[in-house]
């Protein structure tokens, strides 16, 4: 895995996936496999007491209780293979915490699964993460309506004081919104804040008397330009 960081000001800043990818390194190299439990095997045998020397029946039941702890080991890296492959195609949050020790939370939809040292690593926006930094899977439907919500609300934030509307200026405004939350699902819809609808509808609500206000201006000025 071949890995890049950009420069600013002269200095190599760690990206999230590189934050990742270096955890995910540390982790491995802290676990103790076959061939490291060999040498401490054969490090205990060579430096052992030759007065009061470890059974064979010790060293029987150490390498025995360490294949048992291996075995073990060897099934959860495959229940993460497996639930790795399970994630493609799937939208996710994944928490990363960089060398300054700030959280960050990338979303995205994982795109293909890298294994290797038989660690699985999530591509998501053509970046590796490792998968023990998976925090949430989120369901589209779910995704697509929350950001819908959210995009709705902050639009509504934007205009101006309800009296201070005016047609001109956030008329069209207002009417995507009305076009928006009219588009909306009722599942879309149940993500929108209760206080939030109350005030959209007053929007509405003043928009269309601003709007009656001034037809009734134009009519007695036709009427009178046609006597």
């Amino acid at each position: 895995m071949a890995l890049t960081a950009p420069i600013e000001d002269g200095k190599v800043i760690e990206t999230q996936s590189q934050a990742s990818l270096k955890k995910s390194t540390q982790k491995a190299g802290n676990d103790m496999d076959k061939d490291a439990f060999l040498q401490l095997l054969v490090a205990q045998m060579k430096y052992q007491d030759p007065m009061e020397p470890t059974s064979n029946t010790e060293y029987i039941a150490q390498y025995a209780q360490f294949s048992q702890v291996e075995a073990i080991s060897n099934m959860a890296t495959s229940m993460d293979l497996s639930r790795a492959s399970s994630l493609v195609g799937q939208e996710v949050y994944v928490k990363t915490t960089g060398s300054t020790g700030n959280t960050d939370y990338i979303q995205g939809k994982v795109d293909y699964v890298v294994y290797e040292g038989g660690k699985p690593y999530l591509s998501i926006n053509e970046e590796l993460y490792s998968i023990d930094d998976l925090d949430t899977v989120v369901d589209k439907s779910y995704l697509k309506a929350y950001n819908g919500a959210s995009d709705f609300t902050i639009k509504l934030n934007k205009l101006p004081a309800l009296n201070n509307i005016t047609i001109a200026t956030d008329g069209k405004t207002i009417d995507e919104l009305e076009e928006t939350y009219n588009s909306m699902s009722d599942y879309d819809k149940s993500f929108v804040a209760t206080d939030t609808v109350e005030r959209y509808k007053k929007y509405l609500d003043k928009l269309a008397g601003l709007r009656a206000a001034a037809l009734t201006e134009e009519k007695p000025a036709e009427e009178t330009s046609g006597t």
